[in-house]
């Protein structure tokens, strides 16, 4: 869902119109102590923020915003000066377009930082080691670690269910599929490739093992 911050009402409602014509969900708040309650309390895809609002400022909400979340976000508005450009990116703006504006150019903007912040999505980091689940590559730092792809997508699923326990039972349901009927001592097979590819060579402890239960990662 995309998240409008704008006091314009007809300004608001025509961009509002025009995504979800594009197919998105979309939400409008006036106010800015508003939006940002409802920005820290939900998962917006991103948010379009006007800097002019009644109660915080579209900069003040970005400013405390960003020290929690990063969810992408477009300025939209009327000041059009270099040093509030700059101070909107400063803050950490990921966009942003002055008024008037061409609606083609902003729903061109939004597609862009959509893919990028999902493309982000797809990383999962465990100090430096870094997973992308899109290009299905391991990095420790600026080392490309070589797994068969097993390895990976077990690798992957303890990783997207850090610090919880994860039992061999559903480890093999995940990486093996439910039709697997083999021995669960399976797991613990590759657990200890990932072991020999990972902690062995860079020193680091990843998967941890839970006595009678499973594996964690914390």
């Amino acid at each position: 869902m995309i998240l409008i911050v704008e006091d314009e009402i007809k300004i608001a409602r025509f961009v509002q119109l025009e995504l979800e014509h594009e197919g998105y969900e979309v939400k409008h708040i006036v106010d800015g102590n508003e939006a940002l309650e409802s920005a820290l309390e939900n998962n917006y895809e991103l948010i379009v923020l006007d800097l002019m609002l009644p109660g915080l400022s579209g900069t003040e909400v970005l400013r405390r915003l960003r020290r929690v979340k990063d969810t992408p976000v477009i300025i939209l508005t009327a000041r059009d000066r270099v040093i509030d450009k700059v101070d909107g990116l400063d803050t950490g703006a990921n966009d942003y377009m002055t008024k008037p504006f061409a609606i083609e150019e902003l729903i061109a903007r939004i597609r862009v930082h959509l893919k990028r912040s999902k493309e982000g999505n797809s990383r999962i980091a465990y100090g430096k080691l870094v997973l992308d689940a899109s290009a299905r590559t391991a990095m420790y730092g600026e080392t490309e670690i070589e797994l068969t792809k097993k390895e990976f997508d077990l690798l992957l699923y303890m990783l997207s269910h850090k610090g919880e326990v994860v039992t061999r039972e559903d480890a093999l349901a995940a990486v093996w599929g439910f039709e697997f009927y083999g021995n669960t001592n399976v797991v613990d097979v590759y657990v200890r490739y990932l072991r020999s590819k990972i902690d062995d060579v860079f020193g680091i402890t990843v998967v941890r093992t839970v006595r009678g239960s499973g594996y964690i990662v914390k």
